[in-house]
């Protein structure tokens, strides 16, 4: 186990029986199909691929799907439990601010809305590129920044059940974190143009996403995808 737990980063994993329930699947299946139709489509197999950060495991699971030898990583056993019940990846308890592998070990890393649970969202950046072998792929995706005071309302108003870190991250400050790690960024768009709470509305986000690129700064969420130098 992880050493000098942080209450607040180990939320999710106290959270682990209830996450999946409470989740909006029109935002994790919408980044799903971000990451793996638009970002990485390519045959991921044989490829060694790290999640970042795991979570339940949808993303694992999805890279299983196509192949990948995947790492799932996060930060306790019980969330990790919830990986193995929708794929077998190989599980490791540890946080993306101290990655428990070598640099450059890995062709992929994908990391979708992580960063912000944790006290140091630069350093998790740095790290997730650490890990990425020359010519590899990084995904990452964030809640934008410019987003955070409705959020902050929310939690006041206790509209949502999440206890952890909110640190999230504005556009520019994103990509300049990931070309500072040694990467090259190759693409990066938005994807939600407003909050995705009402479900009749979906159709009119899922629209606005193909402006991604130009509106991506105000939208609120981030999707990068960086290649290893």
């Amino acid at each position: 186990m992880l050493k000098d737990k942080d209450d607040k980063m180990f939320f999710y994993d106290r959270f682990a029986d209830d996450f999946d329930s409470v989740m909006n699947m029109y935002d994790t299946d919408r980044r799903l199909d971000v990451i793996f139709r638009e970002l990485i489509p390519e045959d991921l197999q044989g490829k060694l691929l790290l999640d970042g950060g795991s979570g339940t495991g949808w993303f694992s699971r999805e890279a299983s799907v196509r192949g990948a030898a995947v790492v799932s990583l996060d930060v306790g056993e019980n969330i990790l439990s919830k990986v193995a019940a929708k794929c077998d990846s190989h599980k490791v308890v540890g946080s993306v601010l101290d990655i428990p592998f070598k640099s450059g070990h890995f062709d992929y890393v994908i990391s979708t809305e992580v960063i912000e649970h944790t006290p140091d969202p630069k350093r998790a950046v740095m790290e997730l590129s650490r890990v990425v072998k020359s010519g590899g792929t990084l995904v990452i995706t964030v809640p934008n920044r410019v987003w955070h005071p409705a959020i902050a309302i929310a939690n006041v108003l206790k509209l949502r059940p999440y206890e952890g870190y909110e640190n999230w991250v504005g556009w520019p400050q994103l990509k300049a974190w990931v070309e500072a790690s040694g990467c090259s960024v190759i693409s990066m768009k938005g994807i939600h143009l407003f909050p995705f709470v009402v479900p009749q509305l979906n159709p009119v986000l899922r629209w606005f996403d193909r402006y991604g690129q130009s509106l991506g700064p105000l939208m609120l969420n981030i999707c990068l995808k960086a290649s290893k130098k």
